[in-house]
């Protein structure tokens, strides 16, 4: 009995620690203490802060360098295309695109990497898909680090990220997705700026 008790506390502290571990990363999150210089936009609601703080933690270089290319950079004048992020192996893509029907986009996720998305002109349309409701239709494609699924728009979580709201999204492997979906809005075109991070497990 006496025991049974004891594993029973140790349970309920596990427990109370993660719980609170939980709530210091998403207090690390909104504090900021990853900004570095980069001041001119915050995590949308959708980001996973655990997520967010863990792959932060075990890959700081790659996060730090991100963020300092974004506050340096004028994104909005940088041509569209390719650009190295100086001392690391990511590349930033700018993109000027335009979001299209839901029916004409692809969802996805990826295992290697992590996309980080900043939206600085327009608003685009994502979808994050429920994983129960939400089977592969395909192999993992280890090369392009991709797989897509079949889903039920009815259970799947749609949101906007425009650059009058001063967010951008980080889709981990967990966030099965879809970009560049049409909004109610008059204009489709955008400009966003695409990254992919590392997944370090």
């Amino acid at each position: 009995m006496k025991k049974t008790i004891i594993l029973a506390l140790l349970a309920l502290l596990t427990l109370g620690a993660g719980a609170q571990t939980q709530k210091e990363m998403k207090k690390w999150m909104r504090k900021g203490e990853w900004r570095g210089n980069f001041h001119a936009a915050s995590p949308h609601k959708t980001v996973n802060a655990a997520e967010f703080y863990t792959q932060y933690h075990k890959n700081p270089g790659q996060w730090q360098a991100l963020f300092q290319w974004l506050a340096t950079t004028d994104l909005t004048a940088i041509e569209k295309g390719k650009h190295p992020i100086p001392g690391t192996t990511l590349v930033a893509s700018v993109e000027d695109s335009e979001n299209q029907p839901l029916e004409k986009r692809r969802s996805e996720s990826h295992r290697r990497h992590i996309d980080f998305q900043y939206v600085v002109k327009g608003t685009e349309g994502f979808a994050l898909l429920d994983h129960a409701t939400s089977p592969a239709n395909c192999a993992y494609d280890e090369k392009k680090d991709v797989i897509h699924y079949d889903y039920d728009p009815r259970k799947t979580n749609f949101f906007e990220c425009a650059a009058s709201q001063d967010r951008f999204v980080i889709f981990f492997p967990g966030d099965w997705h879809i970009a560049k979906i049409a909004t109610k809005k008059s204009d489709q075109r955008i400009r966003v700026i695409v990254v992919k991070v590392d997944y370090v497990e």
